[in-house]
C-alpha cells in the first residue's frame, strides 16, 4: 500500500473566510490540490507553491473532467500524495462526495472527510434569510433542484415534500425552476409562497430576485439570472426585507481595482472587502531586495555616527530590520539615535519594533517632514534615510542645503510585476470596474506602462479615479485623467473612507 491520503475536505459556499480551520491545515501541507468550479481559487494560495493543482470543475453541464475521471485522478494521485481534494460547499450535501469516498475505499486508500459550511445554511444567511424562525417555521429540507440525468425516477417525493416542510432549500435548480414551482404548487403550495433565487451567495458578485411560487420562475428570466444559485421557498422570505445585510453595505456591488504591491495590498482589500467592494488585485508594483545590500550594511555598521533616521515606509522599516538582524544588532543599537515616520503606517511598523518616533509630521509627505524640523540646526547633523532605490529628492537635497549631511541608501525596489492587463482591459471594456485605486506615484506609472495609452485613456474616464494623496494625484492628472476621489489623511483608512463617502454621496 501507498503511503498517500485523500482529504475530501469542504470549500465552503464562497466566502473565503468561511473555509475552517482543518481545511487550512490541510490545504498549507498539501502535495496535490484537485478542485472545483465552485471551490473559491482564493484557497488555492494557501497551498505550497509547489504543490500540483488540477482543476476538474463543472458548469452548466460542461464537464471538465467527467466524474468517472475524478475518481481515477483520485485513485491515482491518493496512492503516493497527501490530496487535498477541494469541493464547493460540504461535500458530503450534493457534492458527491459520499461517491468519491467509495472509491477510495474500493481501492484501499485512506481517507478523511472535512466537513464545509454548506451552502444551504450560508447563502440564505447572506441574502438575510434565516432558514428557521419561531414565527414561521419550524422544520426546513435540502432538496437537489437537478437530478441524475442516466435515471428516470424521480427520488423527490412532492406530494410529501410541497406541504410537510416550512422551509425548502434547493441546490442547482435555475435551470429546472419553472418544474420546481409547478410541481410545488400542484401538490399543494400555496402559489402566493414567497422564494428566493440567490446567486453566487457569500460572494462580492451575490444577486437576490425574489418573488413567488406562481412567478419566480418569470422573475428570474427577466433578471437573467445563472447559474450556480440557490433557491429558497417559504415563508421564511419574508424576513429578507428587514435582515438584509450583505447586500446593504455601503461598496456592496462595486468593483474596485487594487493597484498596490501584493505584499501589501490585503490590508486595503480586506477594508474595502468589508465594506461590501469587489476588490479586483491588480499589482502593478513588485517589492524586491536592491541590487547590493552592501550601502546599507555599511551603514548600519556605523550607525553611531548618526544623529537622525528617516523611515518613509513601511518597507523602508521592515527591510532596515531585517538587515539589522543580519547583522546581530536590533533596536537597541539606536539608542541616542532619533527616528522620523512619515505617515501614521509607516509610524505603526516602527512601534511593532518597540521604536517611537520622535517626528511624525502632520502631513504624510517629504516636505513636512522639513517643516517639523525648521526649529533645529541642522549643519553638520548626518541623517540616514533607508527608502526605495528610486524616489524623490526633495527631502534629501533640502537637508543638504541646510547643511545636513545624508545618506540616502536603497533598502529595497519597486519593479513591474506580470500583471494581468488582458483581464483588467476585458472588464473596463464591459464596464465592469467602478473604481481604479492608486496608493503611490509609482502605482499609477507602472500602471500606465502596462497598457496602450490610446486604449486605456478613453476606457478610464467613465471609471472613478482614487488617489492616496496630491503627489500621487499629479502623476495621474499627468497621466491624462481627473481624480475623483482624495481623501483628507493620506493613508490607506482614509482612501477606503473617502471611496465610502463617495458612493454614499452620489449614488453612483
Amino acid at each position: 500500500m501507498g503511503k498517500g491520503k485523500v482529504y475530501l475536505v469542504g470549500a465552503g459556499p464562497g466566502d473565503p473566510g468561511l473555509f475552517t480551520l482543518r481545511g487550512r491545515e490541510l490545504m498549507e501541507q498539501a502535495e496535490v490540490v484537485i478542485y472545483d468550479y465552485l471551490a473559491n481559487e482564493e484557497l488555492l494560495k494557501l497551498a505550497p507553491p509547489q504543490a500540483e493543482k488540477i482543476y476538474v470543475g463543472k458548469k452548466g453541464g460542461d464537464h471538465t473532467v467527467p466524474q468517472k475521471g475524478i475518481n481515477e485522478i483520485l485513485v491515482e494521485k491518493g496512492r503516493d500524495h497527501r490530496v487535498v481534494r477541494l469541493k464547493g460547499g460540504d461535500p458530503f450535501v450534493f457534492g458527491r462526495g459520499g461517491e468519491e469516498a467509495q472509491e477510495l475505499v474500493a481501492h484501499g486508500i485512506p481517507f478523511e472527510v472535512v466537513p464545509g459550511v454548506t451552502a444551504a445554511v450560508a447563502v440564505p444567511a447572506y441574502a438575510g434569510i434565516p432558514l428557521s424562525h419561531r414565527d414561521y417555521t419550524a422544520s426546513m429540507a435540502f432538496v437537489t433542484g437537478h437530478e441524475r440525468e442516466d435515471s428516470e425516477d424521480s427520488k423527490i417525493e412532492w406530494e410529501k415534500l410541497a406541504t410537510a416542510v416550512g422551509t425548502l432549500v434547493f441546490f442547482m435548480g435555475v435551470k429546472n425552476l419553472p418544474e420546481i414551482c409547478a410541481n410545488l404548487m400542484s401538490h399543494g403550495r400555496s402559489p402566493e409562497t414567497p422564494v428566493a433565487v440567490i446567486r453566487w451567495g457569500t460572494t462580492p458578485e451575490q444577486r437576490t430576485v425574489v418573488g413567488v411560487l406562481e412567478d419566480i420562475a418569470e422573475r428570474v428570466r427577466e433578471a437573467q439570472l445563472k447559474p450556480p444559485a440557490i433557491t429558497v421557498v417559504g415563508e421564511v422570505v419574508r424576513l429578507r426585507s428587514e435582515l438584509n445585510w450583505f447586500e446593504a453595505r455601503p461598496l456592496y456591488g462595486r468593483s474596485i481595482v487594487i493597484t498596490r504591491a501584493r505584499e501589501q495590498a490585503s490590508d486595503f482589500k480586506a477594508v474595502l472587502a468589508d465594506l461590501g467592494a469587489h476588490c479586483i488585485e491588480f499589482p502593478t508594483i513588485e517589492i524586491a531586495p536592491p541590487p547590493s545590500w552592501e550601502p546599507l550594511d555599511a551603514s548600519i555598521g556605523r550607525l553611531s555616527v548618526y544623529d537622525w533616521i528617516i523611515f518613509t515606509s513601511v518597507n523602508g522599516v521592515r527591510c532596515f530590520m531585517e538587515r539589522l538582524a543580519a547583522a546581530g544588532m536590533d533596536v537597541r543599537d539606536l539608542k541616542g539615535i532619533r527616528v522620523a515616520a512619515i505617515g501614521p503606517a509607516t509610524a505603526e511598523a516602527l512601534g511593532r519594533q518597540g521604536l517611537k518616533p520622535d517626528l511624525v509630521p502632520r502631513e504624510y509627505k517629504a516636505e513636512a517632514v522639513l517643516e517639523g524640523l525648521s526649529g533645529e540646526d541642522l549643519n553638520g547633523r548626518r541623517f540616514l534615510m533607508p527608502r526605495a532605490m528610486v524616489a524623490r529628492d526633495i527631502l534629501p537635497d533640502t537637508l543638504r542645503q541646510r547643511g545636513a549631511k545624508v545618506d540616502v541608501v536603497p533598502a529595497y525596489q519597486t519593479m513591474l510585476p506580470l500583471a494581468r492587463s488582458g483581464e483588467i482591459l476585458e472588464r473596463l471594456r464591459a464596464g465592469a470596474i467602478d473604481c481604479v485605486t492608486f496608493t503611490s506615484s509609482s502605482t499609477v506609472s507602472n500602471f500606465f506602462s502596462l497598457f496602450n495609452r490610446e486604449e486605456i485613456l478613453p476606457l478610464l474616464r467613465s471609471v472613478t479615479i482614487a488617489s492616496i494623496g496630491p503627489i500621487t494625484s499629479r502623476t495621474v492628472e499627468e497621466h491624462g485623467l481627473k481624480i475623483d476621489i482624495q481623501p483628507r489623511d493620506y493613508t490607506i483608512k482614509g482612501l477606503a473612507d473617502a471611496i465610502r463617502d463617495h458612493y454614499a454621496g452620489s449614488g453612483k
